[in-house]
């Protein structure tokens, strides 16, 4: 009896040490929005609520916005995408919060066809929290990387994530079909960063409270990762079409058993186990050097570039060095991935840098990224031996000095030139009333002076000489 106690309290123990290892990211903060929906959906195990049920807090504030519903859809269609909220004016959602901190923003996006409005008409802007996200943007979702979701990071200090929507001229108007507000872990920004340049390595700080658009999000090595599969609801896209290196010149390396999430390494809200658990490496004895993938990007910002590293290839430890390469420049020498990662294989290890989109050097045009891994001089000379690794890449670009990450421009400066239309036609309105009441005050001074002059009798003083003459003030007899 005593026995099958022990077993049973171990079983427990076992079960309860599993459930908390692997138990999903409980955020805070939550908003999960089916913008002009009366009714929820749910996407990916995700309940979206209907932004138009009248049983919901209402989150938007705008006059004359229109709930339309997509046309000739395909059935694979997400409902969240099968409806969308129309603003012909300035609009705004807004969300309080109860965590400050760096909050997760995506704005879904999918131009329906509808017989009542073209879609081709849309062209807006968007702000969060006072940082420019998106300039003229007409919704087009012809992206490479996540063709229907715009993902940004903001951080917040006061208690609420307000998201405006300003049609960029009278004759366009906004449209957005999902939001999602979401407050993030706190180990997903850290502060500080290794900033690199052809002048060599500095610290980063103040890195956390950047405003940051999600560019790329790759897998590397591996399968594409869907937001069910990622415990911050993320997609991961497959290296193949950044990968600069022949195809034959570097292998995929896969791992079926357990990643060892730590404290103090990356744990798996950072990144999720299906990109840990698979990764390229580089090997001399297939006559590769380095491993680079290469990525567009727009010049005049700054960019973060994660890179996520996980040993599930060496046979033991201590056996891998390589060095780390940004646009060709060394960004870290000698990288010893045992030791990041406290001895421990198949342990997750990330490691954050930043670099400014201009051109230099080795990037002429500073419209790319590249990033490279190679062998190191402390690489152990062994024909069956790993020279050089990676598991996944993000890269993130940051808000430049207006606060903006879409052009030159600041929120006051696009609220300033493009009107909010209620306030244009108060205005027109305004000046038509006054229009009209000039018009009637001019008409009443003019009956006035009729009645007062209309009827008067005309002087038998005035000489005849000057009697036409029309002047009948200034020819008096004396």
């Amino acid at each position: 009896m005593a026995i099958l106690y022990t077993r049973i309290v171990f079983l427990l123990f076992v079960f309860l040490v599993s459930s908390s290892a692997f138990a999903s990211f409980s955020p805070v903060d939550e908003y999960l929005v089916n913008c002009g929906s009366d009714v929820d959906s749910t996407v990916d195990n995700r309940r979206f609520v209907g932004d138009a049920s009248s049983s919901n807090v209402q989150f938007f504030s705008s006059e004359g916005s229109i709930a339309l519903k997509g046309e000739n859809l395909p059935q694979n269609v997400p409902q969240i995408y099968r409806t969308a909220r129309i603003f012909a004016q300035q609009a705004k959602y807004k969300f309080n919060v109860n965590e400050k901190g760096t909050h997760m923003v995506r704005l879904h996006f999918n131009r329906l066809y509808s017989s009542r409005i073209d879609l081709n008409d849309a062209l807006f802007h968007v702000t969060v929290n006072g940082h420019v996200v998106l300039r003229n943007f007409s919704g087009d979702s012809s992206s490479d990387f996540e063709s229907r979701v715009r993902e940004f990071l903001i951080w917040v200090d006061v208690g609420e994530v307000v998201i405006r929507f300003v049609p960029s001229k009278d004759s366009n108007f906004a449209f957005v079909n999902a939001i999602e507000v979401i407050s993030a872990p706190k180990d997903l920004i850290g502060d500080v960063a290794t900033s690199v340049s052809h002048d060599g390595t500095e610290k980063f700080n103040g890195l956390a409270k950047q405003a940051m658009e999600v560019v790329y999000r790759v897998n590397v090595g591996g399968r594409k990762v869907t937001p069910f599969n990622d415990t911050l609801w993320r997609t991961w896209v497959t290296d193949e079409g950044f990968l600069k290196t022949g195809d034959g010149s570097s292998e995929k390396s896969y791992f079926t058993g357990r990643i060892k999430y730590r404290r103090g390494g990356a744990s798996r809200e950072v990144g999720p186990d299906n990109v840990y658990n698979t990764a390229r490496v580089g090997k001399r004895s297939n006559g590769l050097v380095d491993m680079s993938w290469g990525f567009k990007v727009n010049v005049g910002y700054k960019y973060l570039i994660r890179m996520h590293f996980c040993d599930i290839a060496s046979k033991s430890l201590g056996r891998l060095y390589f060095n780390v390469y940004i646009n060709g420049n060394l960004a870290y020498e000698d990288f010893d991935i045992s030791y990041a990662a406290d001895n421990v294989l198949a342990s997750p290890y990330y490691i954050d840098f930043v670099v400014d989109a201009t051109a230099d050097d080795n990037n002429p045009s500073g419209s790319s990224i590249t990033v490279s891994v190679g062998p190191s001089n402390k690489t152990s000379v062994d024909g069956n031996g790993v020279d050089a690794i990676l598991n996944g890449v993000e890269i993130m670009k940051m808000n430049n000095s207006m606060g903006s990450l879409d052009g030159y421009v600041s929120t006051e400066m696009i609220l300033s030139t493009c009107p909010n239309r209620r306030n244009l036609s108060i205005f027109i309105a305004m000046l038509a009333f006054m229009c009209i009441f000039m018009s009637f005050y001019i008409v009443t001074q003019r009956k006035r002076v009729k009645d007062q002059y209309g009827w008067t009798k005309l002087s038998m003083d005035v000489l005849e000489d000057n009697s036409k003459s029309g002047n009948q003030f200034t020819a008096r007899k004396a």
